[in-house]
């Protein structure tokens, strides 16, 4: 699923990385837990997370996950935006809840991860 139909399905705004949104991504995977977000050895996996802070930007380029979507509406400040478009990661600012967000989600072609 491309990056701009997870946007428009979450009613998402997307904060950076605004030439990828036709990458297309197979997996999600949720949590505020950065140390489970390590663990993840799968590619093509979006994470989804209510972490927002610069440290959420670095496990997800430790982990080779281009895509973060932060849910519960929560300010994304602009050093977080800047290292996701130097990281290359798009990332997208929800309104909803992880679990409204995950359950939209669940109904399309995205893959969890277990």
């Amino acid at each position: 699923m491309k990056i701009s139909e997870i946007a428009k399905l979450i009613d998402g705004e997307i904060k950076s990385g605004f030439d990828n949104l036709d990458h297309k991504f197979e997996f999600a995977f949720a949590s505020d837990l950065m140390s489970d977000v390590l663990t993840v050895k799968q590619s093509n996996v979006l994470l989804i997370t209510g972490l927002a802070n610069i440290q959420a930007i670095r496990t997800a380029e430790m982990s080779d996950i281009h895509c973060i979507i932060v849910v519960r509406n929560k300010e994304l400040n602009e050093e977080m935006i800047e290292l996701a478009e130097e990281c290359d990661i798009t990332l997208i600012k929800c309104k909803y809840s992880m679990f409204k967000t995950v359950g939209i989600l669940y109904d399309t072609v995205l893959k969890p991860l277990y």
